[in-house]
């Protein structure tokens, strides 16, 4: 029986870079990280919540230069330095990692102005024309429990999904890292 690769990654500022070009199975198989450049890619770049929930799986070693030597971080080191530069970082990690645990493929959303974009189970990443179902199922974004947030905030945030033919859903994260997912639609009389 073979044994599982565990991927070499290296932070710089907010992502973690596998230098391997082979790493580009990772985004083909399992849909983690980007491949750069697009074009002939020889690196995966992925974000920290990414890279935090490899570390945790054991997939994934990350070390990062401190007085010109390489250190190992642990789990517990990108918690905190994810906690120190992303926003509700922590709701985040525990949004992704229940997506995943639940065989979702999560990607992030940013540009969709959400933290997440869900695909339904069993799609893999592809590039070029995609069919109906390989398309953002849902659009996901995460607070803590004690958050404030403004109507017209979520109202953006539906709109954006509705633009793109996706599920909004709101992942309230409690104090003992439980999700409870809100669904939000817009209704039109």
């Amino acid at each position: 029986m073979a044994t599982e690769k565990i991927w070499e990654g290296e932070l710089l500022e907010e992502r973690v870079v596998i230098w391997d070009k082979d790493s580009i199975s990772i985004y083909d198989e399992s849909g983690y990280g980007k491949p750069l450049p697009e074009e002939e890619p020889n690196r995966v770049e992925m974000d920290l919540v990414e890279a935090a929930y490899l570390v945790e799986k054991g997939k994934l070693k990350v070390t990062a230069k401190e007085d010109g030597k390489n250190k190992k971080l642990t789990f517990e080191d990108l918690m905190k330095l994810g906690s120190k530069l992303v926003h509700e970082f922590h709701p985040q990690y525990i949004v992704y990692r229940d997506l995943r645990e639940r065989g979702y493929l999560v990607k992030t959303g940013y540009k969709f102005g959400c933290h997440f974009r869900v695909y339904e189970r069993g799609v893999k990443l592809k590039r070029g024309p995609k069919a109906a179902h390989e398309h953002t199922k849902f659009v996901v974004h995460c607070v803590a429990e004690e958050s404030a947030f403004s109507l017209p905030e979520m109202s953006r945030a539906v709109r954006l999904a509705h633009n793109i033919r996706a599920t909004m859903v709101w992942s309230v994260v409690d104090k003992e890292s439980d999700v409870t997912y809100y669904t939000i639609q817009r209704i039109t009389p």
